[in-house]
């Protein structure tokens, strides 16, 4: 919709609130309220003032002042407001120069899109994202001086009581064989056909939905491929209504990547692919039916894998999942079929539009918008560069010797391993000025200071069990 459009819509359906929505830079979405008349068509130029500083990772308190300017093409009515309210998504501008604002994660999503362009490599890059999560029934935890704990409850878990210990009536999934069971072991798949539902009224398509291999609750939606920034838009808008669905149940759904040990963790597997002029160029004859182009592409994931995890998977628990065993991608590699390799290679798709890589190793507490273009950013070099993605890895990893299996590069093993990654190799997203140098020390910052250094600091409750009775 235009801004005139838009104002027409909030009419026609006596809108009393309009919602404005942004990202901030870990990765939340973060918003505040307006009453549906003070926005007019200059609100979409001029913007709204904001306090930056309270935003994690962006202005000082001596420089705070920040623009929210919405952008009316995400305009919908919210599913879940008790009273009519329109929701939209803005960009972030600085409002001095009227600059979009360098940290803004969906404005850097947006300069990838732009570079592509103007490489000339592609039209558009399309990337369709698999959501997965876990759904539970009851979520506490704490940190303090003297105490840190979790405890999660899901009537599905082998290893619980349900709500109610004697209303439990069994058909649990077995830890790692939740894959696809029919209810009533499967106990959420009307939850699941709710929130595609309310997905497909707020325009987002979707193409599948089941329960994953843990158990405990974990689902996963699949949504459809889109233009790099409206997959985002889209992947953020998901997680909204899969939070909210769940809320409304009584339940709680999580993007944490691993919040049950000895169990899956939860995947942003993405899919991508190129036009050009509304065709695909990652078909051609190479290995598994792709275009030389989508060779060189792979061979810049990987090249830059390591970097990427510091965005595909920017959590210390992110590490949990990448771990072997667990159908987690661990092997910096490609395979049309081996689940352990980074890259795979779909083949049950054979058309030239299905073509495509699925880059695996993102998990579900990712930026979406910072991981889409940094995924670009890295295909992009690889093309630019030649890159040689090596062998494939099709052979079961279990079956592969160790001095071979040495010979294959892994994942980093912790986020502190990832963020010297980024350090060390990160000129390819600064083509196009698409990441800056601010935002990359900016980020690597963040996550050492908040993240990495405040989980090393604190005792683990494991800890107490291995040494409380040391010496």
């Amino acid at each position: 919709m235009s801004p005139k459009e838009v104002l027409a819509y909030i009419r026609q359906r006596e809108v009393l609130t309009v919602d404005l929505r942004f990202m901030d830079f870990p990765g939340v979405w973060q918003h505040f309220a307006i009453p549906s008349d003070a926005l007019t068509e200059a609100t979409f130029d001029d913007g709204i003032p904001f306090d930056g500083s309270s935003v994690l990772g962006w202005r000082a308190i001596n420089e705070a002042d920040l623009l929210v300017v919405p952008q009316p093409e995400t305009a919908l009515i919210d599913p879940f407001a008790a009273r009519p309210t329109l929701t939209m998504i803005c960009n972030i501008q600085d409002p001095i120069t009227q600059q979009d604002y360098t940290r803004d994660p969906r404005n850097i999503a947006l300069k990838a899109d732009q570079y592509l362009r103007e490489t000339g490599l592609a039209d558009e890059c399309r990337i369709a994202p698999e959501l997965e999560f876990f759904v539970f029934d009851r979520v506490r935890f704490d940190q303090t001086a003297n105490q840190a704990f979790y405890h999660v409850d899901s009537e599905e878990g082998s290893w619980n009581q349900g709500r109610d210990a004697v209303g439990n009536l069994g058909h649990k999934p077995r830890s790692q064989l939740g894959y696809f069971p029919c209810p009533p072991m499967d106990s959420q798949s009307d939850l699941r056909t709710e929130m595609a539902q309310i997905m497909s009224d707020c325009g987002i398509g979707t193409s599948a939905h089941f329960h994953e291999a843990a158990t405990g609750g974990q689902g996963e939606i699949d949504l459809l491929p889109r233009p790099i920034v409206e997959a985002a838009d889209h992947v953020m808008l998901a997680r909204y209504i899969i939070r909210n669905v769940a809320r409304q149940h009584g339940k709680s759904a999580t993007f944490m990547p691993k919040p049950l040990y000895g169990e899956n963790g939860s995947g942003l597997h993405s899919h991508l692919t190129f036009r050009v002029d509304g065709r695909s160029v990652m078909a051609g004859q190479g290995y598994a039916g792709l275009s030389e182009l989508a060779m060189h592409a792979i061979g810049g994931l990987i090249r830059h894998a390591p970097a990427l995890c510091a965005f595909g998977n920017p959590t210390t628990n992110s590490y949990k999942r990448l771990v072997e065993g667990f159908e987690a991608p661990t092997k910096l590699a490609y395979s049309r079929r081996n689940r352990n390799a980074i890259i795979r290679v779909p083949v049950h798709d054979p058309g030239p539009l299905g073509r495509r890589i699925e880059y695996r190793c993102p998990d579900s507490s990712a930026n979406p918008y910072l991981l889409f273009a940094a995924m670009l950013l890295a295909a992009i070099d690889g093309i630019q560069t030649h890159a040689d993605p090596g062998e494939p890895l099709d052979r079961d990893i279990y079956e592969i010797g160790p001095e071979e299996l040495d010979d294959v590069r892994g994942t980093p093993r912790s986020l502190d391993a990832a963020l010297d990654a980024l350090a060390a190799d990160h000129e390819f997203l600064l083509k196009g000025d698409v990441f800056t140098p601010d935002v990359i020390d900016t980020w690597i910052w963040y996550k050492r200071q908040h993240e990495v250094e405040a989980v090393r600091l604190r005792p683990h409750p494991f800890e107490f069990a291995l040494y409380y009775d040391v010496g």
